[in-house]
């Protein structure tokens, strides 16, 4: 139980190095709705987010993973860093060259401004280039360190984008050197922060390059599968924003305007992205530094069952205090008429972090390929749900698509693995806890809210009740991992 104690500690600290920025970067919400002119530019902004996780999945091809994967075999830590960093600075600096040659034909591609696009290439290159240091740290256990780095990079980018979006509208003499538009202010405090935190974690750069060929073929070979699954698991997350703007049949503002009230909506799902993504971020070195152990499938089962016990109390929680939570990160009710997909989405992300868990069987055997077959699947869906259902229901198609989409996966990754590595999880309360979660939640969401009121008395009373029940009875069912793994230090 001590190694499955430390991934939780270890999940905590980076839990809480996503948590603060990505809330951070929530809260920004109101301040871009304020300040923002109309929905059209907050859907601008959506887009080129969508861009930004794209890209950033292209140009890291799988380096990340594929440095973990080598980075614990033995004498290959040192060979491992510097060939993923060389490889990685390689493609990068090829990526800008062609892309600022480019900047007329992707405006025109996109639609969206190229004065935009200058920033967000270089935001794209930053970040590209502090995967490795990044992963670096996650591999030597320094979770403190990345956490204390993302947080200051989050500090940064909030603070700019306060500074130039707030101050530049009083100050206009002080600030003049600024260009006066909104967006392009927004995207300069990004690339600002992207700048600044790079140098910080720049110091692997200059260690003595120790580049092997041999082994960059192996991470290659070991990373396109990755790649292939990150360039769909890029279309399943955000890609919806891109094809609500080619599909609605709506006028470029009009279906920019659909975007932003979709996106902020998106947003109010942070809740379960954070708890999927923290515990991706620590369960991922685990996995392999585990794998040769005698009892590793057993602490991958109890790894899943954990997830999903935390997780179905956490997204029940979540959905009964979203009202709540609404207005602080969602000001204009001009948005809130997407509300109906922000359940959706939580359990789609819910099902996605189940899908993290179980696709170590995959990443262990290098048999990575699997992970993009099933990948490509789910966007596929996504695409066809998406292009079918767009027209006739607008964003609910989106949220629809990403949860089936992510639900496939989830039963995908779990069947075929089956297959190739023999892993005992208790199926019977895994699916419990997820039906119960997820019925609670469908329940309280689209039919208590209706028939007691939003913000009623009597609607919170019934989801402390509903949320006790579901405690009791994981409590119940679990008290022994509960009290071993948890509660006891």
């Amino acid at each position: 139980m001590s190694s499955l104690k430390n991934l939780f500690r270890h999940t905590f600290v980076y839990g809480l190095a996503t948590i603060l920025p990505r809330l951070l970067t929530v809260l920004l919400t109101p301040l871009l709705t304020t300040y923002l002119d109309t929905e059209v530019d907050f859907g601008e902004v959506s887009l080129l987010f969508t861009y930004i996780l794209l890209f950033n999945v292209i140009l890291t091809y799988g380096m990340e993973t594929a440095f973990f994967r080598f980075y614990n075999e033995e004498g290959k830590a040192n060979k491992s860093l510097s060939t993923a960093l060389w490889m990685l600075c390689i493609s990068t600096l090829v990526f800008v060259v062609i892309a600022f040659l480019s900047l007329k034909e992707i405006s025109n591609v996109t639609a969206i401004d190229s004065s935009y696009w200058r920033w967000v290439i270089g935001v794209v290159a930053f970040d590209t280039l502090m995967v490795i240091p990044f992963a670096n740290m996650r591999a030597q256990g320094k979770a403190m360190k990345y956490a204390l780095i993302k947080l200051i990079n989050v500090i940064i980018s909030v603070g700019c984008v306060a500074l130039f979006l707030m101050a530049t509208q009083k100050m206009t003499t002080t600030f003049s050197w600024l260009p006066p538009d909104k967006i392009e202010l927004y995207f300069i405090a990004f690339f600002m922060a992207s700048g600044l935190t790079f140098l910080v974690v720049i110091k692997p750069y200059f260690r003595p390059i120790h580049f092997d060929f041999k082994l960059g073929k192996k991470m290659l070979s070991y990373g396109w599968p990755i790649l292939i699954a990150g360039i769909a698991f890029a279309i399943n997350e955000a890609f919806d924003k891109v094809l609500l703007q080619w599909l609605l049949p709506l006028d470029e503002n009009s279906a920019k305007e659909q975007v932003g009230i979709y996106t902020a909506c998106y947003r109010l799902a942070i809740g379960m992205t954070l708890y999927a993504t923290a515990f991706r971020l620590g369960v991922e070195p685990f996995f392999f530094s585990q794998a040769k152990h005698k009892n590793a499938t057993e602490q991958y089962a109890l790894i899943t069952k954990a997830f999903v016990m935390i997780g179905a109390i956490a997204l029940f929680i979540y959905v009964v205090l979203i009202d709540i939570i609404k207005p602080i990160l969602v000001t204009k009710p001009s948005y809130w008429e997407a509300m109906n997909v922000v359940p959706l989405v939580l359990f789609a992300f819910f099902f996605f972090g189940i899908y993290q868990t179980l696709s170590v069987w995959y990443k262990v055997t290098d048999k990575t390929k699997y992970g993009a077959y099933i990948s490509v699947i789910g966007a596929i869906l996504t695409i066809v749900i998406n292009v079918v259902f767009i027209p006739k229901i607008g964003y609910m198609a989106s949220a629809i698509a990403t949860f089936v989409a992510y639900g496939l996966m989830m039963v995908l990754s779990y069947s075929i693995g089956r297959k190739h590595m023999s892993i005992p999880y208790d199926l019977k309360n895994i699916v419990l806890y997820l039906f119960l979660s997820i019925g609670f939640s469908s329940v309280f969401f689209y039919i208590l809210r209706d028939y007691f009121g939003i913000g009623s008395v009597q609607l919170y009373l019934a989801g402390a009740l509903m949320i006790a029940i579901l405690i009791g009875i994981i409590w119940n069912r679990e008290q022994k991992l509960i009290q071993n793994v948890i509660l006891k230090r």
